[in-house]
């Protein structure tokens, strides 16, 4: 049951009263008018009753495509949660733990973060890991954040290959800043180095590399580091958490920051979210780390215990001098991540990406086959997901794929997007490519 406290225009005169004011306008004059909301453009209409809400909202339930084949991902990804996540995840002990202040009260919420960013140490090969961000796109922002910090440069140079909601994050962090944020072009759907040659790096805090990129294909991290040596430019290595499992780890590879999405590692789409950002760093870095950070020590006794570390007061009390926005970690969605990794294990993940490569493969050796669809620039260095270029229109296609129960990803107008897990069968890939095959007649 849903718990609210109405109100209506006479409990509005009786707060107002309380208040000693005469009137709403009077209470929010401190906000400029320039800032408020005019004309209703939020486009909320007049308030209905109880049952006429629900009717509405049993209406717009029915528009969820919940019975559609997920090909789509550039980010998130339909991968298959195991119900021993959800059982776990939702003991109480869990569900209302919160960002950890008191070492003495919240060892087991303080000992499975710090798992946590051990295990996203491991994967991503770098010495430090912390608590957890928003999401991918705010762990980017916070990376170049950080890089300036470091460098006290202002440039930072992002693939145009990165994720683009990621760009815009980004963009949106750092817009008062005073950085100057340079998108590195692409040619055959990957980053084209040469243009990284052509800026002096001098005046660069980082650049930018996401792996496999946004098309799905895989870039070279290394290409990035050999340009930066000779700078105190940082390399930002992006990529899906589950393909480090098979590719060579960023810190193994001598990228300086690593940052990722972690809903494919025990999280569900869920529409869009909660979704989870990986942050890890070289050790050099560690008093820029953004976010929360659990460490591990002994107690009087010498027994184990763990405690929020690399905190700085101002991180609670002087955001100004902070050394990041963000306060809350993602705490049950890391959690999650926990279980997920700890069940999979060193075998568990690879072979999983494995299955993914595979049935991904499959795919695009047949959708080659396909008179008017052929792999972007016929590239076969990929994972889970690749794009495909189509004679056709691609808005089109995905409009028709709706309807005929498949989600793909549209770029532009002549590029579909698809992503294949280990939850799409062969029989949901046949049918997939019967559907294109349709465009054939």
């Amino acid at each position: 049951m849903t718990h609210y406290i109405p109100s209506n225009k006479k409990d509005e005169d009786e707060i107002l009263k309380e208040l000693q004011l005469q009137s709403f306008e009077e209470l929010i004059t401190i906000i400029p008018k320039n800032l408020r909301i005019k004309d209703n453009i939020l486009g909320l209409e007049s308030g209905i009753s109880e049952v006429e809400l629900d009717q509405y909202i049993s209406q717009m339930k029915k528009l969820n495509l919940s019975n559609t084949i997920c090909f789509s991902g550039g980010g998130v990804y339909d991968h298959y949660v195991p119900k021993i996540i959800d059982f776990i995840a939702s003991r109480s002990e869990f569900n209302t733990a919160y960002t950890p202040y008191q070492p003495e009260v919240s060892q087991g919420t303080l000992q499975y973060i710090y798992e946590f960013q051990s295990m996203i140490c491991e994967l991503s090969g770098l010495d430090i890991a912390n608590a957890s961000l928003y999401d991918g796109g705010s762990a980017l922002a916070e990376a170049c954040s950080l890089s300036i910090a470091h460098t006290r440069n202002k440039k930072i140079l992002i693939s145009d290959n990165v994720n683009p909601n990621y760009l815009e994050v980004t963009k949106t962090y750092l817009k008062y800043r005073d950085a100057e944020i340079i998108v590195i072009p692409s040619t055959d759907g990957l980053t084209d180095f040469d243009k990284i040659k052509e800026i002096d790096l001098n005046e660069v805090a980082c650049i930018a590399i996401q792996s496999p990129n946004y098309l799905g294909y895989i870039e070279d991290w290394t290409r990035c580091v050999d340009l930066t040596k000779d700078f105190k430019t940082l390399v930002i290595a992006v990529g899906d958490p589950s393909t480090l499992s098979i590719l060579e780890s960023p810190g193994a590879l001598g990228c300086d920051i690593y940052v990722g999405e972690g809903q494919s590692l025990g999280n569900y789409l869920s529409y869009g979210g909660p979704n989870l950002g990986l942050f890890a760093i070289k050790d050099s870095l560690k008093r820029k780390l953004p976010g929360r950070v659990v460490g591990m020590t002994t107690d009087s006794n010498n027994k184990k215990g763990f405690v929020l570390t690399l905190q700085t007061r101002e991180q609670h009390i002087r955001r100004s001098k902070a050394t990041s926005n963000i306060c809350t970690n993602q705490g049950l969605v890391a959690l999650r991540s926990v279980i997920y990794m700890s069940l999979l294990g060193k075998e568990g993940l690879p072979n999983l990406s494995k299955i993914c490569f595979d049935k991904a493969h499959y795919a695009a050796e047949n959708i080659k086959k396909i008179d008017g669809f052929n792999l972007y620039k016929s590239k076969n260095n990929f994972i889970k997901e690749f794009t495909v270029q189509t004679k056709f229109s691609a808005k089109n296609i995905k409009k028709d794929a709706e309807k005929s129960g498949y989600l793909i990803d549209c770029i532009g107008n002549d590029l579909i997007r698809l992503s294949f897990t280990e939850k799409r069968t062969k029989e949901e890939i046949d049918s997939l490519l019967n559907f294109l095959k349709n465009y054939e007649k």
